[in-house]
């Protein structure tokens, strides 16, 4: 039950007399310990860091001494104890506070400086149960809360990043903290062990197979706090998670100016993309404006793919992202630069390649050192109003899935494996999605329409500004397959495909009237594959 309030007023400073460290990340320990003794605070530790700090030369006091109890059970026990708890959660004006941390001999501890046991990185470190389990920290977590609780009078420090900001506001304040200080290191507190928990119970649901638990936490860690999002008037923020998929939130960028919020959604559907390609077997590249393909192709080099890629949308391409699958090249960047490109991002990329991109100070250029594996479970979330919609991720691959072949005539080889290409590339399309390829590159894309008849008439119309640009007479459509994100309601959004000159098809297949599909697939001479998957993205 909770404990009524007696409206104690919090003091604005409260001096910094004693103070408590007990870190995992030493980041930093041994200059902040050293400068807070200098300023005359009393230093407190448990274990390694008061190892650490002592063995810097500057004294410090073994928490063992305030409670008069050892560490016990392997570290597992040495803070849990009310001359600690007591220290950190007492109420210095309370007359009743007061008297019980006199009658018990707690002496008050008004700086707390703890950082968690690293249970995120040991659990994407693939350790094993025990040992995972093992990093979860139950004392540090305490103390944070409770000192986060008690920020009338105690400064929770959580980050090495707030060392520096702490000792600047002790020199201005003459070893004191303001309230609105503690405050904001308070609620950074909260938001720690928040996020700390998610990642627990995001394992532990993970580990046990449980998909859709009762409660579920979402965290993550301030990476950058953006310009605006997705409009100017909207504020925005990067936060990671963690996970150690190569992307955009795990790449460096070596040149350019900051992403935006846009720059990164754009970016990580590119490289997811391309991510679908096995860079063993073909160079692959992916263009990407507002989400959604404009070019993608693959070819047996990078500069290769990219004109193949750059000829499918070449107008849509100005501004857009560019993914590839391999080390970057200095052929293929050179191909790239001449186009306006906000991004390039890549497992790798040649130090020739670096230099060209350069020359261009706007443009960005990320590398990761790896692929994203299409195959991948994870976790996907998206707001609504009042709630969170979760669901894993799309991880079908289409080589893994049983194709049926419909109609009388079956696909060739070669419409087989631009069939194939395309339902990759259809996985990647907003719904609905229409995705013509012809030799191993998109020739015309339609995405995001209403009507499925709609995106296989965009799709069809941008083939012929395609083939307008580059002066030649027929659109690439003509001899092209067709892929359908999601199956066929109807014929007429086949026959939209028919006639732009798609001479194979592969969809889902499920409709109520896929027998009449079918019927005007062999009436007019064309292969249907059927996947028994679909691939809707919103």
């Amino acid at each position: 039950m909770a404990v009524a309030s007696k409206n104690i007023p919090a003091p604005d400073l409260v001096p910094v007399r004693r103070a408590l460290l007990s870190v995992s990340d030493k980041t930093g320990l041994v200059d902040f310990a050293r400068a807070l003794a200098h300023a005359g605070v009393e230093l407190v530790s448990t274990g390694g860091t008061a190892k650490a700090i002592a063995e810097a030369g500057i004294q410090v006091r073994d928490v063992t001494e305030l409670t008069g109890f050892p560490e016990i059970m392997d570290g597992r026990v040495k803070t849990l104890h009310p001359a600690v708890h007591g220290a950190l959660l007492g109420v210095r004006d309370d007359p009743e506070h007061v008297q019980a941390m006199h009658k018990h001999r707690i002496e008050p501890i008004d700086l707390v400086v703890v950082n968690l046991y690293p249970f995120e990185t040991v659990r994407q470190s693939g350790a094993d149960y025990a040992a995972i389990v093992e990093n979860i920290d139950i004392g540090g977590p305490a103390m944070v809360r409770a000192s986060a609780k008690n920020h009338a009078y105690v400064t929770i420090v959580t980050d090495p990043e707030d060392y520096a900001p702490v000792l600047n506001a002790l020199e201005m304040n003459i070893g004191s903290l303001s309230l609105d200080f503690r405050k904001k290191l308070a609620a950074k507190a909260f938001a720690r062990t928040a996020a700390y928990d998610a990642a627990i119970s995001d394992w532990f649901a993970g580990t046990l197979g449980i998909e859709h638990p009762t409660w579920r936490a979402f965290g993550g860690k301030l990476e950058t706090v953006m310009r605006y999002g997705e409009n100017p008037h909207q504020s925005a923020g990067f936060y990671v998670t963690g996970e150690k998929r190569p992307g955009v939130a795990t790449a460096r960028q070596l040149q350019g100016k900051q992403l935006s919020y846009n720059n990164i959604n754009d970016t990580d559907a590119a490289f997811e993309l391309v991510g679908e390609f096995d860079p063993s077997k073909s160079a692959a590249v992916a263009i990407i404006k507002h989400a959604n393909p404009c070019g993608v192709a693959e070819g047996t080099t990078l500069k290769d793919a990219y004109s193949k890629a750059l000829a499918c949308d070449p107008v849509s391409a100005f501004g857009g992202i560019v993914a590839v699958n391999r080390l970057l090249d200095a052929e293929a960047t050179e191909e790239i630069v001449k186009t306006f490109t906000e991004v390039i991002i890549a497992p790798e990329a040649s130090e020739a390649a670096i230099d060209i991109v350069a020359a261009k100070k706007n443009l960005r250029l990320l590398v990761t050192g790896g692929l994203p594996d299409a195959r991948s479970p994870a976790t996907m979330v998206k707001s609504v109003a009042g709630g969170l919609l979760v669901q894993g991720r799309d991880n079908a691959v289409v080589d893994d899935l049983d194709l049926k072949v419909v109609t009388k005539r079956a696909p060739t080889d070669a419409e087989m494996a631009d069939l194939k290409f395309a339902f990759r590339v259809a996985k990647h399309v907003k719904s609905n999605a229409i995705v013509y390829v012809r030799d191993g590159a998109t020739v015309g894309i339609g995405a995001g329409q209403m009507s499925r008849v709609d995106s296989s008439r965009i799709a069809a119309r941008k083939a012929e500004d395609a083939a307008q640009a580059m002066g030649a007479s027929d659109p690439l459509t003509k001899g092209s397959v067709v892929a359908s994100d999601a199956f066929f309601p109807f014929a007429d959004g086949l026959l939209a495909a028919i006639e732009a000159g798609a001479t194979a098809v592969i969809q889902p297949g499920g409709s109520m009237r896929d027998d009449d599909v079918i019927a005007a697939a062999d009436e007019h001479g064309i292969a249907m594959v059927f996947t028994g998957m679909r691939h809707f993205r919103h």
